[in-house]
Order: structure tokens, then C-alpha cells, then sequence
């Protein structure tokens, strides 16, 4: 049985419209040409990682979503035509997919690049509109034909296109930022899978069966069709798995997916490697370069299912962007440059002689170029230092330069002769040399160094020796940057050090001055602003992590700013915003005691409170002064029993202004017990717990979403009668921290916006998740919890256990021995209550406010239970 296949015969005949329609050289000549216009992009893209906005995503879009999908479509067309012995669709139309498909491609990329998610996600519709007519067409196709044996290979092209909708559904969700950040992991892993494995593996795998052993002049075996059967549904079925289980987060069932789609290929391989014959190939080229695209892919597929199977998913997408450039040089760019030298031969010639010459201009050089392909790749994938991996992207780039300017070559010189003379070599040698050139020097410019080494960025630096100099420490980690906000002084000389403490990389570009390169896991670079006389913004440049919140301003601003307020408090110690929860507290620092202290003995209680203010810290590494009762923020915690009577003494310390208070456990006239009192002034507040609960007191002042959005708060336990001893007892205060100035305008726009820069237990954010609260495993403990606000209440949970006694505003909800359990202690604003539980092992058991707004933002701790 013969393996050859017959390619549909150019035609000329005309449209149903009456216009006659181009011939099949014609058309594929065309679409050659945007081919190479994509991967010279591509090539430039990659050579400017410094230069162009996000570069490194442009040079894979670019060949991918570009040349890619332009050559995928035009021969998944082609050999379904051939493979069914169907007639050649309507043309006008085809041209028409194909530049619907260009077109979106185009507006997703310059959406992308200018960081316009309307453009993108208009694109992305367009690019799924399209692709779902060519869907169509393949579908249609396949009815009424006469098929061939082969037929059953179109199925993969038919997969590959449903894949690449998936993939643009699933990228635009990314580019535009509706993912968010916590699907993003999930749904960035999903989208290279299915674009990578769908829509360019597919069609490969399928192909293969056909051209494999076209490309040797053999036969096929007389268990191709079967053997394509099961590859199909192996890798079909396992991609399918896989990108359903990573959109959920499932990482077994990713992994077992990817498994499948191993075993496929596999299956293809073992089968190919048997039609080798000795004997020589129709191309030698095409055949080399097909049998590495193979194994680069087989070995692709097992590197990326041993990473599902180590790692996380929230940290398996970084490992498999180190697999990204191997997949798409070693198997993705092999295959396109060992298909193209055997199929356009024979689609853009009309003889054998012609064949031959135009075959031999593009296997010009073709062990060299194989070589250093292949052995770039290899550079690549190993775990080798910068040097090594440079020139191994040197080497990968000059194979695709070189091929390229041939490829230029032939597409321009096509119909002009049989041959080829030495005189006629000369300018393709001539370009391919300078494609190479300029590819080295744009890598060599690449890799020359960061924003600090920018000449521009040097000559502002040293342009006023008069300006204020300051650094500040940036870190980028959970799809934020932090801070969220530089505020500075008109001219001053700003320097970032910029830290990637994420699983994943990230960069950073200040508007309208440098970048730094994508920093993996733990570098870092500074970038230099010189004199900042203007506000501008700074963002992550990879897709879509702008839109989720990667994001920070550097606003200018004048001294006199600082003064604004209604109060005329000292200047904060610092002014950053959104504290680095990542970083360590100052050396000396110790956590504030959450261990409920026993009741006070007898039944009258006598407590003196000074309202003073205190400089604490309140996040790590940031010290904020705060408006305090007692010098902590909150305030000390009263405990007590039922019908016994407090009599607090309040102090007025503050030089500065006047406060009240409020206890809201008791029962009294507020006329005169909650009264302002001057700075120096005393005032004695008697009330008595009439009632159980956990509460809440606070300055009564106002205006008193400053007071207490600066600290003026506290509880009061007042224990339930009968209430049963436990091993272990916590308060947990749960607020909000307004960093700056306190009573400047631009903290108290932050409280009346409601944006906090932290949310906070007993008024330290994430201290408990340095400083874990202490138990062993079945032991039981109680968690008081008062939500002061002044702004959000709470839903306190703890991971990993359920809780059996809920004490919620002075009622049981629910009870030991009974069969019902809660999750959460749901808290309004001012409303307190308590769980208990017991731990059933060792462990770390966190405690968060299930508002993951403000559990990554400070509301989060650790019980850490021993055995």
C-alpha cells in the first residue's frame, strides 16, 4: 500500500459567485508569506526582552497564536481535502477564516502589548469565532466524502481546533484579568496545555501517520489505522482530563491526564520507529527533523507530568514555563521547519526537477542547522548556568534565522527557475548570515544587563547632585506589589529594589521609564528613576497580571501635603501602604500575648486607662503610630463574670486632643460616662456585666472612625455561667489598619473609602502567622473573637477543624454532644462571640478571616499543634 497522498490538484475553477478563484500555489504562497511575517516577529521579539513590553510573551504569541495557527489551519485543511478525497471548500471562504484568524490574532497581541483588555477580549472572539467556522468546515467535510484510509487522522485536526477555542476562551479569561488571582494559577496551566498539547500537538501527532512515511518513501503498516485510533483517543481523552482537572485545581487527575497523553505518544513513536527503512528518505532534512520533534515532544510531555506530580499547581507553572522554549524549538519549531521543507516543494512546483532544486535550496545546510537546533535545545533544557543557556538560544536562534532567510528566499523566487547556481546561493547565504547577526546582537543586547545599566537611567541619576536620594524595597508575591503605594517628594531621586519572592516570575515596568527583565524566584534588580517630578504607575507586564492587582503608584506630592488633617498629630514613621506580610518584624519585636487571662478575683474591678499615643509595629517592618488605651492597640482585655461591676478610671494623656469611652457591656446613661474629656483630665466609668458575651469598648469621641481606625478599641469578656474550663483560651481582636498620618486627609479617605491596607488580629497584621499560637493534639481550645471593625466584620475559621461549641452574642448556637458543627463565627461590626474545638493531630492549623480579602491581607495566624 502506498503512503503517499494525494494532495488536492490545483484547480481553476470558479467560484459559485462567477470570479474565478486563485490557484492553490497562489493561496499557499500567500499563506507562507504570513508564516514567515510571524516568525520574523517572533525572532525579533525574542531578541528584545528589554526594549519591547512584555517581549517574552510576544515571541511566543507570536509564533504560536501566529505562525503557528496560520500554517495549522492551512494544512489541517489541505490534508483533510486529501485524506477524504472530499471536495476543496469554498476558497473566498477559507481565505476569509484564515484572515479572521490573523486579524484576531493581531488585536490580541497589540491589546495585549498597549494593555488594552477590550481590544484583547475582542479579539480572543473573533479568534474563537473563526476557528469554530473552520470546526465546521472539517466536520462538514467529512460527510458524503469517499474517505481514505487515513480518514480517521482528520478527527485530530477537529480535536486541535476545539482545543485552540478552549485555549482562547481560557487565555482571554488571563489577558483581560477576569481570571483573578486566585483561578490564575489553575487557568494559566489549563491554557498551555490545551494550546501547547491541543491545538499544535494534535494535529502534529496526526499528521505524522501520514507524513512519516511520505517523508522516507515506505510504506505505512497495516496498523496505522488502528494505532491512529487509539492515539486519538489517548491524547484526546487525556488532554481533556487534564485541562478540566487544572481549571478545578485537581492536580492527580491533571497529572493521570498527562499521562495519557504520554502513553499516545508513545504509541505514535513506537510505530513510526518500526517504518524505518535503509534507505534514503525523499528529504533527509524533513525525516532528521521530524524524528527530533518526536522525541522532543515525548520527552516534553514526561518533564510535564513529572512537575504536576512534584510540585503544586499554584508552583508548577513556573517549572513549566522552563519547559515552554523546549517544546516550542524542540518539537513546535522542528516540526514546522521539517514540514515545511518537504510539503512546499511539492505544493509550489509542478515538477520533479523543480521539485528537486526548490527541496535542495531549503536542505541548504541542513546537518549544521540540525545540529545546532537540537543541540541548543539540549543547552536549554539543562539546568546550566546563564552562559551555557545563552548560547544555547544563540544556537537555537541562528538554526531559525537561517531557515527563515531560506525560506524568504524560496517563497519570493518561487515559479523563477529549476535551479539554483552558485551566483543565486549568494543572497541566501548573505541572509541567512545577517538574519544571524542581527539575531546575535539582539540576544547579546538582551542579556547585557538591567534597568540600572541604562545610560539613560545613569545620566538622570547623576543629572542633580542637590535632590534627596531614596530607596525602597518592592517585592512582587501573590499577584501583588508591595508597596501599593510610594509616596515622595517632587525631585526626589528614586531607586527601586525590586524582589521576586513569588513561586512564579514576574517583572516590573515603571510607566514611561525601565523595566526589569522577568526576575525568577528570589532575584532581584534595582531600578533606577532618577529625579521623580511626575505621579506614575508601575506594573507586572505578564498578561493579565495587571488586571489582578499587580499594580503600585508612585505619587508626587508636596510637603505641605502632609500637613492636611484634622488633627495635627506627629508624622507617621512610615508612609508605604500594603506591608509586606512576607517580611520579618524588626529584631526585638514580640507578639502581642492572645492567652485569655483568668478572671479578675472578686466581684468590683478597678482598672486606670491612659489614652496615649504609642508608636507601634504593626505590620513587619512597619512601625505606625497609633491612638491607644493603655499603650496597645487594642486596648487591654477586661475579663470577668456575670454581675460583676468595672470601674475604670480614664486618663486623657494625649496632649493633643480629647477622648471618650464606650462599653458597650454595660448598661448606663451615655450623657456623662461617655463624655469627651480634655488632654490632662480624668473620668470614672462604673458599669456592671449584667450579661455573658464578648464585647466590645471603644473611644466614644468623635469623629470615631478615626479614633477608632487609629486603635481606640478593646474588649470585654464576661464569661457565661457554667462556662467549662478548656486547655487553652484565646482573644482575638479582629480590625482594620489604616497606615499613614493619623487624621490626615489621605488616611481618613482610606476609611471612608473602606480601603484599608491591612486587616488585622489584636492589631498586628500576620503576627500570629510568625509567632503561631501553641497547642497539642487533642487538646481543646476556646477562641474569643470581637469584631471592632470600625469598617468589616468577620468569618473566623480555622483550617482543618470544625467546631463543635458556637457562643454567638450571649447564645449557644451550637452545643457539644449534639450532632450539628459549625464552620465559621460569623460577626457583624461590633458583635462578639467564641468557638471551641479540639485538635485531632499534630499540625499547623491556620486561622483566617474567611474574607480572603482580608486573610492575604494580615488576617491570618497559626495554631501550630505538637504531639
Amino acid at each position: 500500500m502506498s503512503s503517499q497522498v494525494d494532495h488536492p490538484a490545483p484547480t481553476d475553477a470558479r467560484h459559485p459567485g462567477g470570479l474565478k478563484q486563485p490557484d492553490l500555489k497562489t493561496r499557499q504562497l500567500r499563506a507562507h508569506s504570513v508564516v514567515a511575517v510571524w516568525v520574523g516577529l517572533a525572532l525579533v521579539a525574542a531578541g528584545a526582552q528589554q526594549t519591547l513590553p512584555v517581549a517574552r510573551w510576544l515571541a511566543v504569541h507570536l509564533f504560536l497564536l501566529g505562525a503557528a495557527t496560520t500554517a495549522v489551519m492551512v494544512w489541517s485543511e489541505h490534508f483533510a481535502v486529501a485524506l477524504l478525497h472530499a471536495r476543496r471548500p469554498d476558497e473566498r471562504r477559507s481565505d476569509a477564516r484564515l484572515a479572521a484568524v490573523n486579524l484576531a490574532v493581531l488585536g490580541v497581541l497589540i491589546g495585549v502589548w498597549l494593555d488594552r483588555p477590550v481590544l484583547t477580549g475582542a479579539g480572543c472572539v473573533l479568534l474563537v469565532a473563526a476557528l469554530a467556522a473552520h470546526l465546521v468546515v472539517l466536520v462538514r467535510m467529512g460527510r458524503g466524502a469517499l474517505g481514505g484510509r487515513l480518514a480517521r487522522v482528520v478527527g485530530f485536526y477537529r480535536a486541535a481546533a476545539a482545543a485552540l477555542i478552549v485555549g482562547a476562551v481560557l487565555g482571554g479569561l488571563i489577558a483581560t484579568g477576569h481570571a483573578g488571582p486566585r483561578y490564575y494559577a489553575g487557568l494559566r496551566l489549563a491554557h498551555i496545555h490545551v494550546t501547547l498539547l491541543g491545538w499544535i500537538g494534535l494535529p502534529v501527532l496526526g499528521t505524522l501517520f501520514m507524513l512519516w512515511p511520505t517523508v522516507l518513501g515506505v510504506r505505512m503498516t497495516e496498523r496505522t489505522t488502528r494505532v491512529a485510533r487509539w492515539v486519538l483517543a489517548l491524547t484526546g481523552g487525556g488532554l481533556l482530563t487534564a485541562v478540566v482537572a487544572l481549571v478545578a485545581g485537581r492536580r492527580w487527575p491533571a497529572v493521570a491526564g498527562v499521562m495519557a497523553y504520554a502513553v499516545g505518544t508513545v504509541l505514535m513513536t513506537t510505530l513510526l520507529a518500526r517504518t524505518i527503512r535503509r534507505r534514503r528518505p525523499v528529504s533527509a532534512a524533513a525525516a532528521w527533523m521530524l524524528g527530533a520533534a518526536a522525541g522532543w515532544l515525548c520527552a516534553g510531555v514526561a518533564a510535564d507530568a513529572g512537575v504536576l506530580a512534584v510540585r503544586p499547581l499554584t508552583e508548577a507553572g513556573e517549572d513549566f514555563t522552563l519547559l515552554v522554549p523546549v517544546v516550542i524549538v524542540g518539537f513546535v519549531a522542528q516540526v514546522l521547519i521539517g514540514a515545511l521543507t518537504y510539503l512546499l516543494p511539492i505544493v509550489l512546483t509542478g515538477g520533479p526537477r523543480e521539485r528537486a532544486a526548490l527541496r535542495a535550496v531549503l536542505e541548504l545546510g541542513w546537518p549544521a542547522r540540525f545540529v545546532a537546533l537540537n543541540g541548543g535545545v539540549a543547552l536549554l533544557a539543562l539546568p546550566l548556568p546563564d552562559p551555557v543557556g545563552t548560547a544555547g538560544l544563540l544556537l537555537a536562534a541562528g538554526a531559525g534565522a537561517a531557515f527563515l532567510a531560506l525560506l524568504v528566499r524560496v517563497l519570493v523566487r518561487r515559479g523563477g527557475g529549476a535551479g539554483e547556481s552558485p551566483s543565486s546561493r549568494r543572497p541566501v547565504l548573505l541572509g541567512t548570515a545577517g538574519g544571524t547577526v542581527l539575531i546575535v546582537l539582539a540576544v547579546l543586547v538582551a542579556n547585557s544587563g538591567g534597568g540600572t545599566d541604562h545610560p539613560a537611567d545613569a545620566s538622570r541619576a547623576g543629572g542633580n547632585g542637590a535632590a534627596v536620594t531614596r530607596t525602597v524595597d518592592v517585592t512582587l508575591a501573590g499577584m501583588r506589589i508591595r508597596p501599593g503605594r510610594i509616596d515622595v517628594t517632587a525631585g526626589t531621586e528614586l531607586r527601586l529594589k525590586v524582589t521576586n519572592k513569588d513561586a512564579q516570575r514576574h517583572d516590573l515596568k515603571v510607566e514611561g521609564g525601565p523595566a526589569t527583565p522577568l526576575l525568577s524566584p528570589g532575584q532581584s534588580r534595582t531600578l533606577d528613576l532618577g529625579p521623580v517630578t511626575e505621579t506614575r504607575t508601575a506594573w507586572c507586564t505578564l498578561p493579565g497580571h495587571r488586571a489582578a492587582g499587580m499594580t503600585m503608584d508612585i505619587v508626587v506630592r508636596n510637603s505641605t501635603d502632609d500637613m492636611a488633617g484634622m488633627h495635627d498629630g506627629p508624622t507617621a514613621v512610615t508612609d508605604d501602604s500594603n506591608p509586606d506580610l512576607s517580611a520579618g518584624f524588626s529584631p526585638g519585636w514580640k507578639p502581642r500575648d492572645a492567652a485569655l487571662a483568668p478572671a479578675l478575683a472578686g466581684t468590683v474591678h478597678r482598672i486606670e486607662l491612659h489614652a496615649v499615643r504609642r508608636t507601634i509595629e504593626v505590620a513587619p517592618g512597619v512601625r505606625q503610630q497609633m491612638w491607644t488605651f493603655g499603650g496597645t492597640a487594642p486596648g487591654p482585655v477586661l475579663h470577668g463574670r456575670v454581675g460583676d461591676v468595672f470601674e475604670v478610671t480614664l486618663v486623657n494623656d494625649d496632649p493633643a486632643m480629647g477622648h471618650g469611652i464606650d462599653f458597650h457591656a454595660g448598661s448606663l446613661s451615655p450623657d456623662r460616662a461617655m463624655r469627651t474629656i480634655a488632654p490632662g483630665q480624668r473620668l470614672v466609668y462604673r458599669f456592671r456585666a449584667e450579661r455573658a458575651g464578648a464585647w466590645l469598648y471603644h473611644c466614644s469621641t468623635a469623629p470615631m472612625l478615626q479614633h477608632m481606625g487609629n486603635g481606640m478599641y478593646g474588649a470585654v469578656v464576661i464569661d457565661p455561667p457554667g462556662l467549662p474550663k478548656v486547655d487553652h483560651e484565646y482573644v482575638l481582636v479582629s480590625s482594620e489598619l489604616y497606615l499613614g498620618t493619623p487624621g490626615s486627609a489621605a488616611q481618613v479617605a482610606k476609611m471612608r473609602q473602606g480601603a484599608p491596607d491591612a486587616w488585622v488580629f489584636n492589631g498586628v497584621a500576620a503576627q500570629y502567622a510568625k509567632a503561631p499560637l501553641r497547642a497539642k493534639a487533642g487538646q481543646r481550645a476556646r477562641f474569643w473573637v470581637v469584631a471592632a471593625g470600625p469598617g468589616d466584620g468577620i468569618a473566623f475559621h480555622i483550617v482543618g477543624t470544625v467546631f463543635d461549641t458556637v457562643y454567638e452574642e450571649g447564645a449557644y448556637l451550637v452545643e457539644p454532644g449534639r450532632p450539628g458543627g459549625s464552620q465559621v463565627l460569623g460577626l457583624a461590626l461590633a458583635q462578639g462571640g467564641f468557638v471551641e474545638t479540639t485538635f485531632p493531630a499534630a499540625g499547623h492549623y491556620s486561622f483566617i478571616d474567611h474574607d480572603m480579602r482580608h486573610a492575604e491581607a494580615g488576617a491570618m495566624g497559626m495554631v501550630e499543634v505538637s504531639k
